[in-house]
């Protein structure tokens, strides 16, 4: 899909502001409010913008530590991939899993209270999981940089 400069002033200004009415999108990108929305519903058909979400401060909510699980997986079964991400999209506290090409086949990231609690979501519900050749934690001690945009 083909963008202009009218598109990304949207895109830009949606990103900073998602909540904001299609009134003041206009204001911003300097178009009519049907301009506006027939732009943000195309880019929407379009699958350039999937939908709005909530960025959610986890330690706000109580859950103090994240840790992010490199996979492995057994390539002896051809079904270990599949079964591996059915079981991992069951474990409540996996917040992404992302795929990989290379040594790591897979990613989850995991948030947890404390470190006893997570201790107890690994013991039961991470290392239950099937076709694990190889887990590497890595404990996340701060985050320095988070952005889902990139310059339009």
């Amino acid at each position: 899909m083909r963008i202009d400069d009218t598109d990304r002033r949207l895109l830009r200004r949606f990103l900073a502001e998602p909540d904001l009415s299609i009134a003041r999108l206009a204001e911003f990108a300097g178009v009519t409010q049907a301009t506006a929305s027939r732009r943000i519903e195309r880019m929407t058909r379009e699958g350039v913008i999937r939908g709005q979400h909530a960025v959610i401060d986890w330690t706000k909510l109580g859950y103090a530590v994240e840790v992010s699980l490199r996979f492995t997986l057994e390539k002896s079964n051809p079904r270990a991939f599949d079964e591996f991400m059915a079981s991992a999209r069951e474990v409540p506290e996996v917040t992404q899993i992302q795929t990989f090409l290379g040594k790591v086949d897979v990613r989850l990231h995991v948030v947890a209270r404390d470190m006893a609690h997570y201790q107890q979501i690994y013991r039961t519900r991470i290392l239950t999981l099937p076709h694990i050749a190889d887990i590497e934690a890595l404990m996340q001690v701060a985050r320095v940089l988070e952005k889902e945009s990139l310059p339009l």
